[in-house]
């Protein structure tokens, strides 16, 4: 399906109702919209069918965000974190949402922090999975370096602060040290890229920087981080949590998960989110970091 939005077209797709009976009347779910990665190089496909998941307590809403996937093409150049962020509050408008749980992964995760930072009273609540508020491009070579040696962390240096030059099977040795699993090539296929974004969005990955504006944060946040994760690691989710308002913030740090946390430790994770999701709702969430919550921290 498709949407306009601030000038462009959005395409989404929606699991599990807004409204389910409930005795004599109908009950209202929260809705919760899932930001995926990038740039560029990833659109909603690869967190189906995992995700459906969530539509056991909630709307589920996937986003192609602007110039993503199956949303439409603008110029590549004008693409910034924080006018994707900006689309989410008109959006949710014309589909009627209100106070949506704004759910980013990675790359959505850095849009899901502009849109929250940009529009403080619009989520009812925010999930920062595998993601940061300012991006270090040189921890994330010397996390690499330390998995996986010289030869691979020249490989992350090009992609991230070089040219971006690399064959496939350099850039394969890589990716897949970001975690147990990884997409690779079945789950690669179904999406649609824009590899012209992908080249400039790296760039700008480089000035992406909101950590002093997480103080303006309003709603309960969810930070979560697999401990093996070189790309967003721990540093950067306990980054995420000291920055937001006193008692705003949970923090979870999954061992054995890397950066697709739901892949590796699904039994952990999911009744992570399901259950701040309706927490949230039901205005009952104390996201106060405790000693459970962060085990092995």
């Amino acid at each position: 399906m498709l949407v306009t939005v601030n000038g462009t077209r959005l395409w989404f797709d929606v699991d599990g109702p807004a409204l389910v009976p409930d005795g004599p009347g109908m009950r209202e779910r929260p809705t919760v919209i899932l930001l995926h990665g990038g740039p560029g190089s990833f659109d909603h496909s690869y967190l189906k069918p995992d995700f459906s998941r969530l539509a056991e307590v909630a709307q589920v809403v996937y986003l192609d965000m602007r110039d993503h996937g199956r949303s439409d093409r603008g110029n590549p150049a004008e693409w910034t974190f924080d006018r994707a962020g900006d689309d989410i509050p008109p959006f949710c408008e014309a589909l009627g949402i209100t106070k949506p749980i704004v759910y980013g992964h990675s790359l959505g995760g850095f849009v899901a922090l502009a849109y929250a930072t940009r529009h403080p009273n619009h989520p009812g609540g925010l999930i920062c999975d595998s993601t940061c508020a300012r991006f270090d491009a040189k921890r994330l070579i010397e996390n690499i370096r330390r998995l996986g040696g010289d030869d691979v962390a020249a490989t992350a240096e090009r992609v991230y602060l070089g040219d971006g030059e690399v064959t496939a099977e350099a850039w394969t040795r890589c990716w897949k040290l970001f975690g147990p699993w990884v997409p690779l090539a079945e789950e690669k296929s179904r999406i649609v890229m824009n590899i012209e974004l992908n080249a400039l969005g790296i760039k700008l990955m480089s000035t992406f920087d909101v950590s002093k504006q997480l103080g303006r944060i309003t709603c309960p946040t969810l930070v979560c981080v697999g401990r093996l994760d070189p790309g967003t690691d721990v540093i950067a989710a306990r980054e995420i949590f000291a920055g937001l308002k006193p008692g705003i913030g949970r923090l979870e740090i999954l061992e054995g998960a890397g950066h697709f946390a739901w892949k590796d430790v699904p039994d952990r994770y999911w009744p992570i989110l399901q259950g701040f999701i309706t927490s949230v709702k039901s205005g009952s969430e104390d996201p106060k970091l405790s000693p459970e919550s962060c085990a092995g921290a």
